[in-house]
């Protein structure tokens, strides 16, 4: 496998097996679009047909799927700005629903508020920083 890899020009990587912080992007865009429902079951029956494939993945990525970690807006919305009114509408809609039916509600309404800051492994860095912490003390 390593000699055909060298002979297609494909580099090799040092990364470490199954750690995917050490290219985290890569790893959980992949991860996303292995487990996306249009993912095929059989190889590509050509190059055109992967690069259509991964395009319209990328398409649906962006500006289709409402992602939960970004409050269910789009990479789309959040990058040009979009998501501070669309936050905001959902807000007042919920806040609106709330007022005119406190019987189904337990609780508070949802958090709308801007996401300042979206991590790909939220839990490790939380263990990280608590492990900072305790070796700090």
């Amino acid at each position: 496998m390593l000699a055909t890899l060298q002979r297609l020009g494909v580099m090799r990587s040092f990364s470490r097996p199954s750690v995917s912080d050490d290219n985290p992007y890569s790893e959980a865009v992949f991860k996303t679009l292995k487990y996306h429902p249009g993912y095929p079951d059989k190889p590509f029956d050509s190059l055109d047909e992967a690069r259509q494939r991964v395009a319209a993945f990328v398409h649906w990525y962006n500006k289709i799927h409402r992602h939960s970690a970004l409050r269910l807006v789009t990479p789309g919305q959040r990058h040009r700005g979009e998501d501070l009114d669309l936050l905001a509408q959902r807000h007042t809609l919920y806040r609106a629903a709330r007022a005119r039916h406190p019987a189904r509600w337990s609780g508070s309404t949802r958090n709308w508020q801007p996401e300042q800051t979206v991590f790909l492994n939220p839990r490790k860095l939380a263990k990280k920083e608590d492990d900072l912490k305790q070796n700090a003390a």
